[in-house]
């Protein structure tokens, strides 16, 4: 028998998106969060949140963030094989499952993700 498909939980931040044509759970959890701050050299969450709130992400800044949320979500899922992924919507689309990560998991209204310098 076929287990029933979860809901996300946003009141843990997470998120679901189609992926590569499979309906997933993400999530940035403290240890994707972690994974992150090390990534970008943050110092701490609040470096962490304005580096990614300045909207403007590079492909490799969505491979990070999209593969630390699959990560935090428990898919498995390395950044070299989120790099071979796609979405209905390609790129644009991708920011917007980045943006709403981040925003699910700070809580707070970012500004909107330019997609077009992704």
């Amino acid at each position: 028998m076929l287990m029933p498909e979860r809901e996300p939980n946003r009141f843990r931040g997470e998120i679901a998106a189609t992926i590569d044509g499979e309906r997933r759970i993400l999530c940035l959890t403290l240890g994707a969060l972690a994974e992150l701050e090390t990534a970008y050299g943050s110092e701490g969450l609040s470096g962490l949140c304005s580096r990614l709130s300045a909207g403007q992400f590079a492909a490799e800044d969505l491979i990070r963030i999209i593969g630390a949320g699959l990560r935090g979500g428990g898919n498995v899922a390395s950044n070299s094989d989120v790099a071979t992924m796609s979405v209905d919507g390609g790129v644009p689309e991708m920011a917007r499952i980045a943006a709403r990560l981040i925003i699910s998991a700070f809580g707070a209204d970012l500004p909107s993700i330019d997609a077009s310098s992704a």
